[in-house]
């Protein structure tokens, strides 16, 4: 029941009947969880970025956080607030080794696929609970000009346009712009401006060379620019978003990823190579109240170069996957924190006077700012195979992945001031005791070696109305170091200087380990119905152990801080199902759960063993209907109505589960007339206004949250036009 658009919905292409630009999978039956989402229904259901995705897979949890730099994503209890990310991405073969930029608008998206559970075997580092392959449309599927328009509530508008063109046989190329804008959902009320003001833009142009039928080459290169203002973090009791300074996130990216694929009669070779470019800026007003304490900033400049080259091949019944990848990343990144009056006279002055109220001190200069500058720099291989062996109606699979990453973390870390003790005698006025000088100078170097060792094995059983498998594997999240927190070891060293004693060194502070998991997944496929009728059910459970965690330390008021957690144990189903009860209504549904909780985990404070972990909901649902008249046709386009409902919930905030979003659901339609040279589409989300929270935290004795997007409505015009004579 799909519009009848062949070149959005054609999967890679295919030289002698092996896919060569496809996903790095092995031949079908497969083993793995997966939904495939191809361009009709992603633009029905508006989704034109990862961040969407959110709800439609089951256990997949996309939220908004703050800025486009907070791309949090969380998969089956597993996720990060900050730094390495539990589910890898990659956009046109070009693999994305920071979360920071996983959240951007992606035009003329042609298919996505979400592989659920354990990938570290073929996808590596951070694709520990499953990876998305994000395939933007090719000019060897289509030629023609692209357009899309769109205007909705806020002053959201959105606007792209794409010339595909065949220069000659065998050479496609493609020139694709995007532009967005949005005026914002709520407003400051100390400045009366929007917070969440966005506009961006991105450009990308793909090219296809195919000079003989087994040698195919494809080079996609993509620009991408966005300005927000932020943030909407209200305080909890009042529910009012009120801060004083500047807060903004800029980001520019770029990347160049190129496909090379060789296939021989049993045998494919491919080589990706990508290289990366991100600068941005978070700017933010860190205590988010009226007062003066204190902002912080992170401008960051950041490469990354990838190699992956693998072959896959089959012989009667054995098939092979197997390959070396390479990676290297370098980011140059300036993060001072500035304290301002109101912070340092109850963070610094504060403190010291409580303790000595007899030699009070007071700065002498209202502006004091905590200074870090640090390389951090990460290079890795890893050897991978998986072997497949069919023997009658059963399929044995057996994977090994050897990983080896070095990270480390060059620091400079500055601070100069001046404060002045005062003595005050019980019986007359205070005297200048005398001025001390503050000079710090923390230079340093921190590095660490990761080795691993990644096992799976599956076994499945194929039955005329499908499969059933069971599959073990190990994965892993790689470690870190948290660069957050150097304003606080520097803020340590200042109260020092007081003679206060630091609470922590930066070896004890900024190191985390890696993430391990052992997962344990069975599951069934089916297809019912002459196909009308297809479902999918899966059970996991997953030991992990160190996990990453990300909380505010004891005594720290600038900064958050990754932790390892022990041990916690995640198990849950997923069920998802697609019907066409007739020719033009197709009905999908899939639900997740998801029971994560800590197994052993005390932070000194409290023990939270059988606590649920945070920030992961336990239930996610969505349901679709998607009707068209194909015998009833205006203005020569086919009527076709959508509804759906996403959800999530129980939303934990906090360790000791004091805190929670209950489970809430969005509705959302949409009408629209379909054809194949347009489109226009009227379309509402969040129809009943629900209201509910994405994001909690506590930061210096005050509760913040950020509110879920409000209701919105609007329309979108596609048009689509061949142009035969550039073929």
């Amino acid at each position: 029941a799909e519009a009848p658009d062949t070149a959005d919905v054609r999967p890679p292409h295919r030289l002698r009947e092996v896919e060569v630009l496809g996903f790095k999978e092995m031949p079908e039956p497969g083993n793995t969880p997966v939904t495939q989402l191809r361009a009709a229904r992603l633009r029905r259901l508006g989704v034109d970025a990862v961040k969407d995705l959110g709800d439609i897979v089951p256990n997949l949890y996309t939220p908004a956080y703050g800025s486009r730099m907070t791309s949090s994503i969380y998969m089956r209890g597993l996720g990060s607030r900050i730094d390495q990310a539990v589910v890898g991405l990659s956009v046109d073969g070009v693999p994305f080794l920071t979360k920071d930029a996983y959240d951007f608008d992606i035009p003329d998206i042609a298919t996505v696929t979400v592989l659920r559970g354990a990938r570290s075997v073929l996808n590596g580092r951070n694709a520990m609970a499953g990876q998305i392959d994000v395939y933007t449309l090719s000019p060897r599927d289509w030629q023609g000009v692209r357009a899309m328009v769109e205007y909705g509530r806020f002053g959201s508008f959105k606007a792209s346009a794409g010339l595909y063109a065949r220069l000659r046989p065998g050479l496609y190329t493609s020139v694709t712009g995007a532009y967005s804008h949005t005026d914002g959902y709520w407003r400051n009320a100390c400045n009366g401006r929007p917070t969440g003001a966005e506009h961006g833009g991105s450009a990308r142009w793909k090219t296809v060379w195919t000079p003989s039928q087994a040698l195919s080459l494809t080079n996609t290169a993509a620009f991408g620019a966005s300005r927000q203002s932020g943030y909407p973090y209200a305080l909890a009791s009042t529910g009012e978003i009120a801060y004083g300074d500047t807060c903004f996130y800029r980001r520019n990216t770029f990347s160049d990823g190129l496909t090379v694929a060789w296939a021989g009669k049993r045998v494919v070779v491919t080589s990706l190579t990508s290289v990366s470019y991100l600068d941005d800026n978070m700017t933010l007003d860190q205590d988010f109240r009226p007062v003066d304490y204190f902002v912080l900033t992170q401008r960051r400049r950041e490469w990354t170069l990838t190699e992956d080259l693998f072959t896959k091949g089959s012989r009667g019944a054995y098939s092979w996957l197997g390959g070396v990848f390479g990676h290297w990343r370098r980011a140059r990144m300036h993060a001072p924190v500035t304290f301002l009056d109101s912070g340092i006279a109850n963070l610094i002055e504060g403190k010291r006077n409580e303790m000595n109220p007899t030699y009070p001190i007071s700065w002498d200069s209202r502006i004091f700012p905590l200074d870090s500058r640090f390389v951090n720099s990460s290079r890795g291989a890893a050897l991978y195979h998986q072997s497949r062996y069919r023997l009658g109606n059963w399929v044995f699979d057996a994977a090994l992945r050897w990983d080896i990453e070095r990270v480390g973390c060059d620091y400079d870390n500055t601070a100069d001031a001046s404060y002045t003790t005062w003595y005050v005698p019980a019986d007359g006025p205070r005297e200048v005791y005398g001025v001390t000088d503050v000079a710090i100078r923390d230079h340093g170097r921190l590095h660490d070696t990761y080795n691993q060792l990644l096992p799976k094995l599956s076994v499945a059983r194929l039955f005329s109305w499908g499969r059933a498998y069971a599959t073990f594997s190990k994965a892993y999240k790689a470690g870190g170091f948290n660069t957050q927190m150097f304003s606080d070891v520097l803020q340590q060293r200042v109260m020092e200087y007081m003679g206060l004693s630091m609470l922590y060194d930066v070896a004890d502070i900024v190191a985390y380990r890696p993430e391990i998991s052992w997962n344990y997944e069975a599951g069934v496929k089916s297809t019912w119905l002459d196909g009308r009728l297809s479902a999918e059910a899966v059970a996991f459970f997953i030991d992990c152990r160190d996990q990453q965690l990300t909380r505010f330390p004891p005594g720290t008021v600038t900064g958050r801080i990754m932790t390892n957690a022990g041990r916690t144990h995640s198990r849950g189903v997923e069920l998802s199902a697609r019907y066409e009860p007739v020719a033009d209504l197709t009905l999908h549904a899939s639900y997740g759960y998801t029971r994560a909780t800590f197994h052993r985990y005390d932070d000194g404070r409290a023990d939270y063993a059988g606590k649920r972990l945070p920030y992961a909901p336990s239930h996610t649902l969505f349901l679709q209907a998607t009707g068209r008249l194909s015998g009833h046709k205006v203005l020569g386009a086919v009527p076709v109505a959508d509804v759906h409902l996403r959800g999530a919930g129980d939303i934990y905030w906090d360790e000791a589960n004091t805190l929670r979003q209950p489970f809430y659901a969005l509705l959302g339609a949409s009408l629209a007339l379909e054809s194949d040279r347009w489109s226009a589409r009227l379309w509402a989300e969040n129809i009943t206004s629900t209201r509910y929270d994405t994001f909690y935290f506590s930061s210096m004795g005050n509760s913040f949250l950020q509110r879920g997007l409000p209701w919105s409505m609007g329309a979108t015009l596609r048009l689509r036009l061949d142009l035969p004579a550039l073929r």
